[in-house]
């Protein structure tokens, strides 16, 4: 727990009940009370509900971690050692670290604490199923704003090729005209694309407006997601480009495949 290059320690057994009260303070502790100096061989005083509780020796630094949620803020902290508490509490979490199979570790502990005591009971659970119930509803909201994200494209894109295949039977007769004067198929698709992108242009432009206003709010409801995250923003851009540029493509390339007397002829 306690830095190394800090000089302090972790608790060990040296710390009981007759010997002097230690404790372990985090990065959030020393950056607040001691303005970021190295806190150990201090010594402070705890006070609670106005009473004082002794004098305490800082033997360690620990870094900053999430206690209880993943969104919580880092919060200063002093760590006691249990040996040193004269009414431990009865529920004690241990963490405990090894290379051996979970199965094995699990049965070994049972038989070595049965040994000392059976009265004692004991529940395990693998520190990853901890991190996984943590994140249920992240994981569930990330997965829901993915899919409705897709399905936000494909409408789009739908959209714009309904509306681009609408122009162009619109401008048909103008196309044939393009057509017949000697205008390529390169300048019909550039021209349909070129209307395209401007329709793109103005919806990223709004949508851009709209995803900043509401970033925060996405920010609330999914751990680690920043407001304004650039690769996120630039990644949406090139994708939702690269479906409107393929539903725009299509009714350009129609359009410039048009035999200019049949265009001429709706006339």
């Amino acid at each position: 727990m306690a830095y190394a290059d800090s000089g302090g320690r972790d608790f060990d057994d040296r710390d009981t009940l007759t010997s002097p009260k230690v404790t372990i303070v985090n990065e959030s502790f020393a950056s607040k009370y001691l303005a970021g100096a190295n806190p150990v061989g201090a010594t402070l005083r705890v006070k609670s509900e106005s009473k004082e509780t002794g004098l305490f020796q800082i033997v360690g630094l620990a870094k900053d971690a999430k206690l209880y949620d993943l969104r919580e803020e880092y919060l200063p902290t002093m760590f006691m050692p249990v040996t040193q508490k004269e009414h431990p509490e009865q529920d004690v979490t241990i963490l405990i670290r090894s290379q051996a199979s979970l199965f094995g570790l699990i049965s070994v502990l049972k038989s070595t604490v049965q040994q000392i005591n059976r009265g004692i009971d004991m529940d395990f659970t693998p520190f990853d199923s901890m991190v996984e119930v943590s994140l249920q509803r992240d994981r569930l909201m990330a997965h829901l704003s993915g899919f409705f994200g897709l399905l936000a494209v494909l409408l789009a894109s739908v959209g714009l090729y309904g509306v681009i295949t609408c122009m162009v039977e619109r401008r048909t007769s103008e196309i044939g005209v393009r057509m017949a004067l000697g205008a390529d198929c390169a300048s019909i698709v550039h021209l349909v694309l070129r209307e395209a992108s401007v329709l793109l242009g103005l919806g990223l432009l709004i949508g851009m407006a709209l995803s900043l206003a509401g970033s925060r709010v996405a920010a609330a409801m999914l751990f680690g997601l920043k407001p304004t995250d650039f690769v996120t923003y630039v990644l949406a851009v090139a994708s939702l480009s690269a479906f409107a540029a393929l539903a725009s493509f299509l009714p350009a390339r129609r359009a410039s495949r048009l035999d200019p007397m049949v265009a001429l002829r709706n006339e």
